[in-house]
């Protein structure tokens, strides 16, 4: 799900190594537009540590990501012709690409959408109920007692949904990330649009 199309894999296996290398991860890549004038955007994060630390980008990390991506991008060569890059933060109702974000977000509520029918339908929501044996649980909404497991590779979207419990997290995560820093919390105060993404965007040549 981090790539959406055969280019989109091939530039997240490009990339994946730069991103690291300056401490984040891709959370999802999708090149988009036609031949003539074309966008990379690139959602990504902060590793989410054990003490709750992470898991966010401010714009300073968008910026320092997209110089390493442009570095590569430049030597390498991989798209033909213009495009615009735009790297942004997953923002707190985020999409849940990998397998691990499935149990990282256990808890929480979730929309899933798959690509065949399962229990009479595609799109399901619901409590996460973690990850087993390479699939994903769910507890379906107004279903007590009810929980499904779908293969993850079944899996075509999937995205936390915006709710009390959610912001809470997210503030906790902001808080733990300026306590582990020890930076100044107004700092990292982004404003009424703290949870919105955080877009970067650079126009690139061939």
């Amino acid at each position: 799900m981090r790539g959406k199309t055969q280019e989109d894999i091939g530039l997240v296996e490009l990339l994946d190594p730069v991103a690291e290398s300056v401490g984040y991860e891709i959370v999802r890549l999708r090149l988009m537009g036609g031949a003539e004038q074309r966008r990379l955007q690139i959602m990504a994060e902060r590793p989410l540590l054990e003490d709750g630390s992470g898991g966010d980008m401010n714009v300073e990390d968008c910026a320092r990501l997209s110089r390493a991506i442009s570095e590569i991008m430049d030597a390498a060569d991989p798209i033909s012709g213009e495009y615009t890059l735009e790297v942004s933060s997953p923002g707190v109702d985020r999409p849940l690409t990998r397998l691990k974000d499935f149990d990282t977000y256990a808890g929480l509520e979730v929309r899933i959408e798959l690509d065949r029918v399962a229990e009479g339908r595609k799109r399901f929501k619901g409590e996460l109920a973690g990850v087993e044996d390479g699939q994903v649980g769910l507890n379906l909404e107004g279903e007590d007692d009810t929980t499904v497991y779908f293969p993850f590779e079944w899996i075509v979207d999937a995205k936390l949904v915006l709710n009390d419990e959610l912001m809470k997290r997210g503030a906790q995560q902001r808080a733990a990330r300026v306590g582990a820093e020890g930076e100044d919390a107004d700092s990292e105060d982004l404003g009424d649009d703290a949870d919105d993404d955080i877009d970067l965007s650079e126009s690139e040549e061939d």
